[in-house]
């Protein structure tokens, strides 16, 4: 009777060790490989949409800024092609020339930000990126009349509708957090160079949309509303 019994012990024995141990590898290898493709993010992510909050604070209480809006890929959880287009506007009147200039804008960047955090599935993400802007605008120049101190005349200074193109690259730092469900917020920190400026027969535009002062090198900032979807 007891030999009859022990075959159905060693069955039941060989269940409960298959229920314990799960599926078993080869090698730790194998099992390394296994848990890293488990972990794998798919190749499409989902994206997000964001704006710019900082540049339109800018544009509202300061002589330049941005109304700008953004759209990105999340490839793997590591690589982030990004769209970022908006309106560039500027309304200043220099103290010393009283030259009053003035724009109004688009402005468009292309670039990819790649995500640097160790777990790509964490709520945070921190990003290096690079970006390529381009603008194409109007803009007017205004000042008080200039004396004519040999005939005693003025000639007035009104500049509209002079033409700007500039071509500039940037590379960047940023940090982003999940606030809340779909909901995230977002700053980067941005190394601008200025690749190409074309100039009027008064000179080169004061403000560029999209850039800032026009200058060979800038520095940028964004804070940013993030919606992932």
């Amino acid at each position: 009777m007891a030999f009859a019994q022990q075959p159905q012990r060693h069955a039941a024995d060989t269940v409960r060790q298959s229920r314990v141990r799960g599926v078993q590898y080869a090698s730790p290898q194998e099992a390394a490989a296994a848990l890293a493709a488990a972990k794998r993010m798919p190749l499409w992510a989902g994206g997000s949409v964001s704006v710019n909050l900082a540049g339109a604070a800018l544009a509202l209480y300061t002589p330049y800024g941005e109304y700008e809006a953004a759209g990105r890929l999340n490839l793997r959880g590591r690589f982030f092609p990004t769209f970022e287009a908006g309106i560039g506007v500027s309304d200043h009147q220099n103290e010393t020339t009283e030259i009053h200039y003035k724009t109004r804008a688009p402005f468009f960047r292309l670039g990819v930000d790649y995500n640097v955090a160790k777990n790509v599935r964490d709520a945070g993400r921190i990003f290096v990126g690079a970006r390529y802007g381009f603008s194409s605008f109007n803009y007017d120049l205004l000042a008080p009349d200039v004396p004519d101190l040999n005939y005693g005349t003025s000639q007035p200074f009104v500049y509209q509708d002079l033409k700007g193109t500039n071509h500039w690259g940037e590379i960047l730092f940023g940090l982003e957090a999940k606030i809340w469900g779909m909901v995230r917020l977002g700053w980067s920190v941005r190394y601008r160079m200025r690749f190409y400026n074309k100039t009027s027969v008064v000179g080169s535009p004061w403000y560029v949309p999209g850039y800032g002062k026009n200058d060979t090198h800038s520095m940028g900032a964004t804070f940013n509303l993030i919606l992932d979807i």
